[in-house]
C-alpha cells in the first residue's frame, strides 16, 4: 500500500483535496512523510500542511497567524486594540442580564397582612436559588449563576391562607416579580419556572446562534441579537403576568447567548497566540465588575421593572457596531471569502495608516489570485467524521457539563441543608460567591501561564475531584465518630470541614468551567469555532440546569445528584490527557488544521528517547520507509519520522 501511493504522488495521479481543502486519506500519509522528515513533530503541536495540490487555496492564506496578522501589526495595531476594547465594554452590560435573577427573582420573607397587621407574625424566609450563587461562567463571559438551594417552605398549611400578602424584601429593591404577583405557597414553583425558562433560552441560543455564526458570520449574529434582546428585554418590563414573564424571559436569555458567544468568537480570533488568554480573562473581570455593581445598581431602581429596564437600556449603544465594528477577518479567510477579506484588510491598513509595500511575505498578490474562489463554508456537523477533533470537543462538553454541574452540590452544602447559612445578611452571601469566583479568576491566569491550557484543567479537576470525595466520603465517617459519647467530635467539627471542602470545590469548579469553554475556543477551527463554542457553553448551561430542577423537586436526590457528579469528575481527570495543548499555538483555520493538533506528553522525551506512542502519521511513515527507495522517491534510508 505505502508503494502504491507513493508512485501514484510521483506518478502526478494525485488526488484533488476534498473539501475545505482536507487530503483523502490515502494520500494524508505520504504528505505527512515529507513533512515529519523537514521538522521534528516535538517542537510543535500543530504539524505543518504540506503543500496543497492544484486547485487548492494557497496556504499562506490560510496560515493566518503566521502571514497576514503579523502584516496587519498583529494586536500592536491601533484599530486592533480599539475592535479588542469594543469587545470589553459589552461585557459589563452581560453581567448585568446574567445576575438579574438574584435580585427579580429573590424570595422575600413574606406574612399575612389580615394575621398579623406589621406582616411578621407569620412571615417565612424562601431562600431563592439565585440570591447567592454567582460563581458563575461570567468570568467568561458565558452564563448566568449556577444557582444556590431552596429552603422548603413552612409546613404549616395555615401560613397561606391569605387574601393579602405583606413582604419584606431583602435585595434592595422595594417590589420584585415575586412580591408583584404573590409568587408564594402554592404559586412558589413559578419562580423556578422563571429561572428554568433563562436557562434554557441560553442553550438554545448558543445551539443555534454558533451554527448560524459559522455560516453567515459572527458580525450579523452579533447585531441581529442586539436588535432583538431590547425588543425582548424592554417587553420584559411591561409583562402582565408571570407565563408573560417567563416567555419572554426564554428569548431573552437566547438572545443573550448570541451575544456572548459571538463576543466570545471575536475576542479569540482578533488576538494573536500570545495573548489569547489574557483578553479572555479582562472581559471576565469587566464581566465580574458589573457582578459586584448590580446590588448598587438594584438600590437605585427600587422597582424590578426599572431594574429590568436599566439593565436593557445599555444594549443600545451596541447598535453603532452595525457601523464601526467588521466582521472578523479570520472567519472571512478561512471561509475563502477572498474578495471581502482583500477590502478588510484595505480597510486596516488605512485605519492603522500602513503601507501595502511592507507585505514581505506577499499576503496581497496572493489574494489577488484567490479573489475568483468560491466560498467554503462548514457546518459543525462535518466534525462527525473526523478522527481526533470530535473527541476533543466531546471531552471539553464533558467537562464543562461537570464543573457547572457539581458547582450546586458544593454551593448547597456551603449553605447547609437546612436553615444554616454562612452569614445572616444577603449582601454577604452575594459578596461570599463573587469573591470565590474572583479568587478562581485571579488563580487562572499564574496557573494557566505556568501550566498550559491541559495542565491548568488538570490540576483544577483534581482539586474538584478531591473536595467532592472527601466531602461525600470523610464528612459521612466525622458524622458516624461525632455521633458516639467518647469521639470528642461535634456538628460544629463537620460543618467546618464542609465549608472548607465546599470552598476549595466551588473555586476549582468555577475554573473548570471556564477554562474549558476556553480550550473549546482554541482547539476548535475557525470555520467551525461558533458551533463548537455553542456545543460547550450549552454543556455548561445543562450543568446548571440541574440546580433549578432540584428546586423545584425541594432538592429530593440531592445526595445521588452530588454522587454522580463526583464520579464524572474522576471520568474527566483521565480524558483530560488526551487533550492537546494549545498554549502559543496558532489557531486552526480548518478542519484538516484541527486534526493535526497532536497529543504531546505531559513530561517532555529525554535526549535521544523514541516516544512509545507515535501518531497515525508517523505509524505510516514507518510503514513506507524501506519502500520509499524502492520507488526512488529520494528518501533516504537513514530517514525517520524524528527528521532527516
Amino acid at each position: 500500500m505505502a508503494i502504491d501511493r507513493r508512485r501514484e504522488a510521483a506518478g502526478g495521479g494525485r488526488q484533488l483535496p476534498e473539501e475545505n481543502g482536507s487530503l483523502p486519506a490515502g494520500e494524508a500519509g505520504s504528505a505527512a512523510a515529507a513533512t515529519l522528515a523537514v521538522a521534528p513533530p516535538a517542537t510543535a503541536e500543530i504539524q505543518t500542511l504540506p503543500p496543497p495540490a492544484a486547485g487548492s487555496c494557497s496556504p499562506l492564506l490560510l496560515d493566518y497567524d503566521g502571514s497576514v496578522l503579523p502584516f496587519l501589526g498583529g494586536l500592536g495595531g491601533g484599530y486592533q486594540r480599539t475592535l479588542v476594547l469594543l469587545t470589553w465594554i459589552p461585557a459589563l452590560f452581560i453581567g448585568f442580564s446574567q445576575f438579574s435573577d438574584s435580585f427579580l427573582l429573590d424570595q422575600p420573607d413574606f406574612g399575612c397582612r389580615e394575621a398579623d397587621g406589621q406582616g411578621n407574625g407569620t412571615g417565612h424566609l424562601t431562600r431563592g436559588p439565585a440570591n447567592h450563587s454567582q460563581s458563575s461562567s461570567s468570568s467568561a463571559g458565558m452564563l448566568g449563576p449556577p444557582a444556590l438551594p431552596t429552603q422548603p417552605p413552612g409546613d404549616n398549611a395555615s401560613q397561606c391562607h391569605c387574601h393579602e400578602w405583606q413582604y419584606r424584601i431583602r435585595a434592595g429593591l422595594v417590589q420584585n416579580v415575586v412580591s408583584k404577583w404573590d409568587l408564594v405557597c402554592e404559586s412558589s414553583w413559578k419562580v423556578h419556572i422563571a429561572k428554568f425558562s433563562l436557562l434554557v433560552g441560553l442553550i438554545f441560543g448558543y445551539l443555534i446562534t454558533g451554527c448560524i455564526a459559522d455560516w453567515v458570520g459572527r458580525r450579523p449574529v452579533l447585531l441581529f441579537s442586539v436588535i432583538f434582546i431590547l425588543i425582548f428585554g424592554l417587553t420584559v418590563a411591561l409583562s402582565v403576568n408571570v407565563t408573560m414573564f417567563s416567555t419572554l424571559r426564554f428569548f431573552e436569555g437566547f438572545c443573550l447567548a448570541g451575544i456572548i458567544l459571538s463576543l466570545y468568537a471575536l475576542r479569540v480570533e482578533l488576538c494573536p497566540p500570545g495573548h489569547r488568554f489574557m483578553v479572555t480573562m479582562v472581559a471576565s473581570f469587566i464581566a465580574m465588575a458589573g457582578q459586584f455593581l448590580m446590588p448598587g445598581l438594584a438600590a437605585l431602581c427600587r422597582d424590578w421593572q426599572v431594574l429590568q429596564a436599566v439593565i436593557i437600556c445599555p444594549f443600545l449603544l451596541m447598535l453603532l457596531y452595525w457601523v464601526i465594528f467588521p466582521e472578523s477577518l479570520r472567519w472571512l479567510m478561512a471561509t475563502q471569502q477572498f474578495e471581502a477579506s482583500k477590502k478588510l484588510i484595505l480597510h486596516f491598513t488605512n485605519k492603522n495608516k500602513m503601507n501595502i509595500e511592507s507585505d514581505i511575505k506577499g499576503v496581497m498578490p496572493e489574494l489577488e489570485k484567490e479573489l475568483t474562489r468560491r466560498p467554503k463554508k462548514v457546518c459543525i456537523v462535518k466534525v462527525v467524521g473526523t478522527r481526533n477533533l470530535w473527541k476533543n470537543i466531546v471531552v471539553l462538553c464533558v467537562n464543562s457539563l461537570t464543573g457547572f454541574g457539581i458547582h450546586h452540590c458544593f454551593a448547597k452544602s456551603m449553605m447547609g441543608h437546612e436553615e444554616k447559612k454562612i452569614t445572616p445578611n444577603f449582601y454577604a452571601d452575594y459578596y461570599t460567591m463573587a469573591g470565590i469566583a474572583l479568587a478562581s479568576c485571579l488563580a487562572m491566569c499564574p496557573v494557566v501561564g505556568f501550566l498550559g491550557r491541559r495542565g491548568g484543567l488538570l490540576l483544577f479537576m483534581i482539586l474538584t475531584a478531591l473536595a467532592s470525595l472527601l466531602q461525600l466520603g470523610l464528612l459521612n465517617l466525622i458524622g458516624k465518630y461525632s455521633q458516639l459519647p467518647d469521639s470528642g467530635m461535634s456538628d460544629s467539627v463537620k460543618d467546618k470541614f464542609s465549608t472548607a471542602f465546599s470552598i476549595v470545590g466551588m473555586f476549582s469548579s468555577h475554573a473548570v468551567g471556564s477554562l474549558s469553554v476556553f480550550f473549546c475556543a482554541e482547539i476548535t477551527p475557525t470555520v467551525i469555532r461558533g458551533g463548537g463554542l455553542g456545543l460547550v457553553l450549552a454543556s455548561a448551561g445543562f450543568g446548571m440546569l440541574t440546580a433549578p430542577i432540584m428546586e423545584l423537586h425541594n432538592q429530593k436526590g440531592y445526595f445521588l445528584h452530588h454522587v454522580i457528579f463526583a464520579c464524572c469528575t474522576l471520568i474527566c481527570i483521565i480524558c483530560i490527557l488526551l487533550l492537546p495543548e494549545s498554549k502559543n499555538q496558532n489557531l486552526p483555520e480548518n478542519i484538516p488544521d484541527g486534526e493535526h493538533y497532536t497529543r504531546k506528553p505531559l513530561l517532555p522525551h529525554k535526549k535521544g528517547e523514541q516516544p512509545l506512542l507515535l501518531t497515525n502519521s508517523e505509524l505510516k511513515d514507518y510503514s513506507g520507509l524501506h519502500d520509499s527507495s524502492a520507488v526512488g522517491d529520494g528518501v533516504s534510508e537513514n530517514t525517520t519520522a524524528n527528521g532527516m
